[in-house]
């Protein structure tokens, strides 16, 4: 019938018994990559703590916020499958991986992304031949147009909202009564701003801090 091998009925007594598909994890290989991910410590302000989202036991992530998904796909992924994956599927999800890198880079090049704009076509028809037609949603065909629109727009992490939903996180843990006028997000963000004009205001004015510092220094 022309059906892939990999995908064929087995027969158990009389039963009939379909294997995992190529492209799948097994149990013990899942829970291998989620010790994986569970380990990895990022720099101070690089990722948030993504082991926190890790059920090992349960085999699946809870909690995952878009940014960190994008650090997950960009450094976590090719990495925790090279050993877990048949090689035909491993190396487009490292392409896929790349292509995601070398697109939210601080400074792009026309040229290169005249190439990416190639490339990801090439990525998508290989996943065409691996992942079924299920897979392949609205959000799998946008990936065909962010090269485009980088050549438009500039670079994109001049452009997305990461830095803004950081930013307004730390004003939310500064708020303490939400019924006070004193304790809105407002509040918080003219207390922020009052704090990093001092901040500069103060910059090369010595502290206790910077005087016990060097004492210590002395010692």
């Amino acid at each position: 019938m022309g059906i892939r091998r990999g995908l064929w009925m087995n027969r158990d007594n009389d039963k009939a018994r379909r294997d995992l598909a190529f492209f799948s994890m097994k149990p013990n290989d899942k829970k291998e990559f989620l010790k994986f991910v569970s380990s990895v410590k990022f720099p101070d302000g690089y990722a948030s703590n993504i082991a926190r989202y890790v059920n090992v036991d349960g085999g699946k992530f809870t909690g995952l916020k878009s940014h960190d998904c994008h650090v997950f796909m960009q450094r976590l992924l090719p990495v925790g499958i090279r050993h877990l994956l048949p090689e035909d599927v491993v190396k487009p999800i490292i392409l896929l991986s790349i292509f995601f890198s070398q697109l939210t880079a601080k400074t792009l090049r026309k040229t290169d992304m005249f190439q990416l704009r190639h490339d990801i076509v090439q990525v998508l028809c290989k996943f065409e031949m691996i992942f079924p037609p299920a897979f392949f949603t609205s959000m799998m065909h946008v990936m065909v147009h962010l090269p485009e629109k980088a050549l438009l727009a500039g670079p994109v992490n001049y452009r997305w909202m990461y830095p803004i939903e950081r930013l307004l996180g730390e004003l939310k843990k500064s708020v303490r009564n939400k019924a006070k006028p004193e304790g809105s997000i407002v509040e918080a963000w003219v207390q922020y701003e009052s704090l990093t004009f001092c901040g500069m205001y103060l910059k090369d004015v010595e502290t206790v801090s910077i005087v016990l510092s060097a004492i210590m220094t002395e010692v």
